[in-house]
């Protein structure tokens, strides 16, 4: 169940040598993930995080601290802590300065994979505003192809928008401008399945289903398939928000350190018009569109963020599946930190 997987991160983490408030946070981040049906940004990237701990690219308990801020901006130094922590206390700050100013903005570099997006402007959404992030990984190694490229030159690059409404969910946007995250092919790997065609091509620039393509040269693709150079030019200007804005700059530095940089916005809508008011035509505008007469073959249409919001009640209920792979990854972890009676227990 949740609670039990949130347990398990957070004892994991802890053995690893995280803080137990920053591995609390961790946990709740990646469990949340799991929760929205986003697998691959859930549990199973703890190994990936202790190997960059080990590799020193992540520092546990890293004092970050604004460089540079005004009544609306703030620019923050993560000091290669875990940006779950850095990016949640980062969109904090906006949102409290929206709050006072209606619109506020912040940059963050130096920091931690930060995991799912949508987590970030769902906090926005949640006090009445619209969140706005998006992210690149700085000068780590790429894994995206640019439109008409067959080597990697670009980071996945994603982007999320979340709105305050009347739904029963949030409303949001969460999507990479890469054809797919590379999470999710990490995640095919592990469970041993093919992978659609136009989510990777090969080190020869060739389209292949093998997921393990991927990791012996091959490339990802833009959003957007036929019309790819689409998702080319948001990539194109995520990098510029998150890695020239910010500072990081682009291209791959030799010690390979990731880096998340981020760009967020938050926007009162009562500076605009009556919070009540939007909230409710943003609910009517989902119900307009999901009165869509359904396509043939279709169960009909979603609101954005509705399928998470689906998967979060379902999940709740009957709890989270864990691959056997991510599963055995974890157990060595707690039994090589001594912390696997304390796993058992969870």
């Amino acid at each position: 169940m949740p609670d039990q997987l949130r347990k398990i991160g957070e004892t994991i983490l802890a053995g690893a040598g995280v803080p137990i408030q920053e591995a609390q946070t961790i946990a709740r981040h990646l469990v949340g993930a799991n929760l929205a049906g986003h697998d691959s940004h859930g549990i199973i990237q703890i190994p990936t995080y202790i190997d960059r701990m080990k590799a020193g690219h992540i520092v546990p308990g890293a004092k970050w601290n604004i460089v540079q801020e005004s009544a609306t901006t703030t620019v923050i130094d993560g000091h290669w802590g875990f940006g779950y922590v850095v990016n949640e206390r980062a969109m904090q700050i906006t949102i409290d300065k929206a709050e006072k100013s209606n619109v506020a903005a912040a940059t963050v570099f130096r920091q931690g994979h930060i995991g799912r997006l949508a987590a970030y402007p769902l906090m926005a959404a949640e006090r009445g505003m619209i969140g706005l992030i998006a992210a690149d990984s700085g000068r780590s190694p790429k894994a995206v192809a640019p439109y008409g490229g067959a080597e990697a030159r670009l980071g996945t690059n994603p982007l999320a928008i979340a709105v305050p409404s009347e739904l029963d969910g949030p409303m949001f946007i969460d999507m990479s401008t890469a054809a797919v995250s590379m999470g999710k092919v990490k995640l095919a790997a592990a469970r041993g399945r093919a992978i659609p065609e136009g989510w990777v091509v090969d080190k020869d620039g060739a389209a292949t289903t093998d997921p393990q393509s991927l990791f012996q040269g091959g490339s990802l693709l833009p959003l957007g398939g036929s019309e790819g150079y689409k998702g080319y030019g948001l990539a194109v200007m995520v990098e510029i928000l998150c890695g020239l804005l910010t500072g990081l700059g682009f291209g791959v530095e030799p010690t390979g350190r990731h880096n998340d940089g981020c760009f967020m916005a938050v926007f009162k809508v009562d500076a605009f018009r009556p919070l009540a008011q939007f909230r409710q035509e943003v609910a009517d505008l989902a119900h307009f569109l999901k009165d869509t007469k359904p396509s043939h073959g279709s169960d009909g249409v979603l609101y954005p963020g509705e399928i998470e919001n689906r998967n979060e009640r379902r999940r709740s209920q009957a709890g989270i599946e864990i691959e056997a792979a991510t599963w055995q990854k974890l157990q060595a972890l707690a039994e090589s930190y001594g912390v696997a009676d304390q796993m058992a227990l969870a």
